[in-house]
C-alpha cells in the first residue's frame, strides 16, 4: 500500500482495542470532525515514538474496517511479532498515533446494474466490511456476493455480524468457507473448501431465472499475495476480463 503527498494527516486518540478473532485485534480510534473516506479506502498509521521499532519502520498501511457515516474509526489487523504489532498491542489507551489518508480505489463501482463479486481472505475482509456495512445502511441497490475463506471459524472475526449484514439487506449475500476444518473446534455447518470458479457460480446463480441475462458482474479481491494472485489467474481461465477485476494485496500483515 503506498502513500501520496499532500493528503490530509490527522492525530488520533486510541479508545477501545479488543480481539475480534484469534490473534485479531480491532482498534478504535476517535473520528475527525468532517473527515471523509470512501468503503474500501484504507490509511496509513504511524506510531510517535514508540517504545520499540525494527527494521520496517513506524507505518503501516490499514483498510479502514468502518463504514463511512460510522461514528468512529476503526481498524482491524492480524498480530505478528514485530515492534510495530507489539506496540500496537500493548500501547496504552488514549496514545495518539499520526493517521495519514485515505487512499486507494478498491471501492464499489457506481453501476447498480453490475453485480459485485467480492472474494476475500483472512484479515483482507476488512475493506468488504466497511463496503457491506455502508451498502446495508445507505440501502445500495447493488446486488453484492461476498465470499469469505478462511482456515477456520476460530480465526475469521465478523461471521456473525456479515450474516446480520446479509439478513437485513437483501441484495447482500454472504459465503463464508474454511479450508480446515479438521483444526478446529467448532462446529460449521457451512462451505469447506477454497474460492474457486464452482463456488462462486454456484451461489451466484442460485435463485436467478435461466430466462435472465445478468450483467457481468465486477470482481474484487483482498488478501494474502498468494491468494490474490490465485483468484485472479481463477477468474482469467473462467472468462474474466482484467478489467472487471480490482485487486488489494495484503503483504506482511
Amino acid at each position: 500500500m503506498l502513500t501520496a503527498s499532500n493528503w490530509p494527516v490527522y492525530s488520533l486518540k486510541l479508545e477501545r482495542r479488543s480481539e475480534v478473532a484469534v490473534r485479531t485485534l480491532e482498534f478504535q480510534f476517535e473520528k475527525p470532525p468532517g473527515m471523509t473516506f470512501k468503503a474500501g479506502q484504507f490509511m496509513d498509521l504511524t506510531l510517535i515514538d514508540p517504545p520499540e521499532t525494527d527494521a520496517e519502520g513506524n507505518t503501516r498501511g490499514f483498510s479502514i474496517n468502518s463504514a463511512p457515516d460510522d461514528p468512529e474509526l476503526i481498524f482491524t489487523t492480524r498480530l505478528r511479532d514485530t515492534a510495530f504489532k507489539r506496540v500496537l498491542q500493548t500501547m496504552p489507551l488514549g496514545t495518539q498515533i499520526r493517521v495519514e489518508g485515505p487512499f486507494g480505489n478498491l471501492t464499489l463501482h457506481n453501476d447498480t446494474g453490475r453485480p459485485a463479486i467480492l472474494l476475500a481472505g483472512g484479515i483482507g475482509i476488512t475493506p468488504f466490511r466497511s463496503i457491506a456495512r455502508r451498502a446495508a445502511h445507505q440501502k445500495l441497490s447493488h446486488r453484492i456476493f461476498l465470499f469469505y475463506s478462511n482456515r477456520r471459524p476460530e480465526d475469521a472475526p465478523f461471521l456473525d455480524e456479515l450474516r446480520g449484514l446479509a439478513r437485513e439487506n437483501p441484495n447482500f449475500s454472504f459465503v463464508p468457507t474454511m479450508t480446515q476444518m479438521g483444526s478446529s473446534q467448532s462446529h460449521w455447518q457451512g462451505e469447506s473448501g477454497y474460492i474457486d470458479h464452482e463456488m462462486i457460480v454456484r451461489h451466484v446463480n442460485s435463485g436467478t431465472s435461466t430466462e435472465t441475462n445478468p450483467a457481468q458482474p465486477i470482481y474484487y479481491i483482498a488478501g494474502p499475495s498468494r491468494m490474490v494472485a490465485a483468484l485472479h489467474t481463477m477468474l482469467n481461465k473462467s472468462g474474466v476480463d482484467d478489467d472487471d477485476i480490482r485487486t488489494e494485496d495484503f503483504t506482511g500483515y
